[in-house]
């Protein structure tokens, strides 16, 4: 199985959450469709702009929580690594 850490964003890229899940698809839609309450609803993050897949729950639980620890320029820059230009990622249409 795998396991998904990923960043969301809002329209203008002022905002970052990041999370992890094993179906990266629904997990996301969940967030576009702000079911619930929380900092994802509050913020209107639905742009998905980086993904990381894992083999094991506990390797990403580790990476979420290294990300979690960085700064907004190191987070930035991770990023712009593989999406410069911050574009909407939806791995499961490509």
């Amino acid at each position: 199985m795998a396991y998904y850490v990923y960043m969301l964003t809002d329209n203008d890229n002022n905002v970052l959450y990041t999370g992890v899940t094993n179906q990266i698809e629904r997990r996301i839609s969940e967030h576009r469709s702000e079911l619930y309450t929380g900092f994802t609803k509050r913020y209107h993050l639905h742009k998905l702009v980086y993904v990381e897949e894992w083999n094991s729950i506990e390797q990403a639980i580790k990476r979420e929580k290294q990300l979690k620890g960085w700064s907004r320029a190191k987070k930035n820059a991770l990023i712009a690594t593989v999406n410069p230009k911050w574009k909407e990622y939806l791995p499961w249409e490509t």
